[in-house]
């Protein structure tokens, strides 16, 4: 039932009151939650202080990939208001949109020259796949969207068949299948279980590698035999839930290439002999190995580092001693991509500078850019940059962050936005956010902040918010907001805090339990009660979810998660809260934003909230992202004091 215009859902305060999960179901959003869209207002070109229009039409080319031989690049890229595929001659670049409608969430090169891609429909991350060809003239149906979740494998490489996994047979249980690419007739090889997926198929087509999530950071690794159908483990048991990913097969098929931390802090580049059952390393440093290509018929390696956010991109082939690191990028972070038969790599960078565009680099480490797009008239020099900040926690553990500073005259007091990170393994980067940038623009700071359970700072950090130690890193939000005001030399004034996913509930988390902490808050598709969050999220995230965070039929686990739900400390939010949700999110269903406005407003808080009925767990649309970061940004500058 919705609440009249105008009015408080009245059940709230008697159902929040109780905690009553099952109660707040009768407790909804509000019919002036659904956003009008705003039209987008910019000012002139070259203007010295920019509105927020102009932050986000700044264009991005990214998740670029080249043609086995390297002639062609085809790219995503938001040019038509939505990411689209793209192809340009890498030769004399003019690119051609080849994808229009519905947002493209995947796309690959197929084998015979054609790009395989994926569409849902909005946003529920409900499949089909297609192929088209490179001048965009020819398009074919593999399969159409349905109610049932896929994730794409890979073709054999006759391109007889494509390998997928998918559910429906069980609802949370990926089963690998096998689609005939002619006739498009559909088989089941192999019953699944919870998070199995394809990860690709052998070059002599024999196995198909299947993936298993193993947690958030983890996984493990089996071959299955096409043919008999037998399955057999890769490093059985995996004792220190280790990572295996960026799998990169042997042309003869004897191994592959991968990036794992299997017992060692950080990840490293090592081998996989199929005969021996025997692993060695081919690379290892004393920072994260982030992403892994390689052309086999060229016998090299490229692959990304991180060091403190910032990324670098090296080459080298197996056995040689000394990587090559590839000059001209941009400084950001990076995506890579090797054509298998010139060995020339395609890197997709974005940096604080950068909205997104795309290099190729050779063997030799140079490198030349290949998009150019269109940054809406933004000077880009003017763009901060971040730098790299410990802060000691109350329990002694160190966190991190990239500390943005505004430009601001020496004894103004600055107000700050503590951003927190999706995932929870994940990482701050220091690409190009355009609401980051405009509010650095009107003196605001932001620190990206890397809580306890962050990767990129090796195994064990990422593991110390795991099941019954995840309360810890809300405490690490005070503790940042403290470093802010006390030890970081700043003269800070008041501080919000704001996060996406599950930046989103440790969003509500603060305002809700950390009260006169944040002066504001905005969270973004977040989890405001975990039971509901971990019994309705989709099964990927059930794959994961039952080791980072537990078994929620087990009594004291459920009650763990509903002593840390935000939902049943709302009657303790006092500071301005936004959300933003999307109707068909399937990560972290509406209700749970839904819930939390209601329980919130039932109190007295301030709450603007913005439910998108045609989104999902995100904003892929242009006129939702002006809709929604125009509004953030008011909201922002207008609870901090900014002028």
């Amino acid at each position: 039932m919705k609440a009249p215009i105008g009015t408080l859902c009245i059940t709230c305060a008697v159902t929040f009151m109780a905690n009553s999960s099952k109660a707040a179901e009768s407790c909804t959003y509000l019919p002036e939650d659904i956003p009008q869209p705003l039209a987008l207002e910019l000012s002139l070109a070259g203007d010295p202080q920019p509105d927020v229009g102009r932050f986000l039409s700044a264009q991005r080319a990214h998740s670029g990939k080249l043609s086995p031989n390297g002639s062609n690049l085809a790219f995503m890229s938001n040019a038509s208001g939505a990411p689209q595929i793209w192809v340009t001659d890498t030769a004399n670049p003019w690119p051609l949109q080849l994808t229009f409608g519905e947002p493209v969430s995947f796309f690959e090169w197929a084998p015979d020259g054609r790009l395989v891609y994926g569409v849902d429909r909005g946003g529920n991350e409900r499949e089909g796949f297609y192929l088209i060809t490179p001048d965009g003239l020819h398009e074919e149906e593999l399969l159409a969207p349905s109610d049932n979740f896929r994730a794409f494998g890979g073709f054999t490489p006759d391109m007889s068949r494509l390998a997928y996994a998918t559910t429906g047979r069980i609802p949370d249980t990926y089963d690998i299948h096998m689609l005939d690419v002619d006739d498009l007739e559909d088989r089941l090889v192999f019953e699944g279980r919870m998070g199995f997926y394809v990860d690709s198929i052998s070059p002599d087509g024999r196995y198909v590698l299947l993936n298993e999530s193993a947690g958030e950071d983890a996984n493990i690794l089996f071959l299955l035999e096409v043919e008999s159908g037998e399955l057999s483990q890769i490093f059985p048991g995996n004792p220190d839930r280790s990572r295996m990913d960026n799998i990169n097969w042997a042309a003869d098929s004897s191994g592959f290439y991968f990036v794992t931390n299997l017992g060692r802090e950080f990840s490293g580049i090592a081998f996989y002999q199929l005969a021996q059952a025997e692993m060695n390393w081919v690379y290892r440093a004393d920072r994260e190995v982030d992403e892994l290509v390689y052309s086999s018929s060229q016998n090299l390696l490229g692959w990304t580092e991180i060091a403190g956010g910032f990324e670098e991109v090296f080459l080298m082939a197996p056995g040689d001693s000394k990587p090559v690191a590839v000059k001209g990028l941009p400084a950001g972070v990076y995506g890579l991509h090797m054509a298998e038969n010139s060995g020339e790599i395609a890197v997709s960078a974005s940096g604080p500078s950068l909205p997104g565009d795309v290099w190729v680099a050779n063997s030799d480490g140079n490198s030349r850019r290949i998009t150019q797009s269109a940054y809406a008239g933004l000077n880009l020099d003017q763009m901060v940059q971040p730098r790299h900040v410990s802060i000691e926690a109350r329990d002694g553990i160190t966190i991190y962050g990239l500390l943005y500073e505004p430009v601001v005259e020496s004894s103004s007091a600055i107000p700050f936005l503590i951003s927190v990170h999706g995932g929870p393994t994940a990482h701050a980067t220091p690409d190009f956010d355009p609401t980051h940038q405009y509010l650095l623009s009107k003196g605001i700071g932001v620190l990206d902040l890397n809580y306890r359970g962050s990767d990129g700072y090796g195994k064990s950090f990422a593991r110390l918010n795991d099941k019954r130690l995840r309360e810890n890193e809300l405490y690490d939000l005070e503790d940042a907001a403290n470093w802010l005001r006390r030890d970081s030399g700043l003269n800070v004034a008041k501080v919000a805090i704001a996060g996406g996913s599950y930046g989103g509930y440790l969003t509500m988390a603060a305002l809700a339990r950390l009260p006169g902490v944040f002066d504001a808050g905005v969270a973004m598709v977040g989890v405001s009660d975990w039971i509901t969050a971990l019994e309705d999220a989709s099964p990927a995230l059930r794959a994961t979810d039952r080791i980072e965070y537990g078994d929620i039929g087990d009594p004291d686990d459920r009650e763990f998660f509903r002593s840390i739900s935000p939902v049943n400390y709302a009657d303790q939010v006092v500071a301005p809260l936004m959300l933003q949700h999307g109707a068909n999110d399937p990560r972290d269903p509406p209700a749970e934003s839904d819930h939390f406005a209601c329980a919130v407003r039932a109190n007295g808080a301030t709450v603007e909230y913005l439910r998108f009925p045609d989104e999902g767990h995100g904003l892929r649309k242009r006129v939702n992202r002006i809709t929604f970061y125009t509004r953030m940004a008011e909201f922002l500058k207008r609870h901090l004091g900014a002028e």
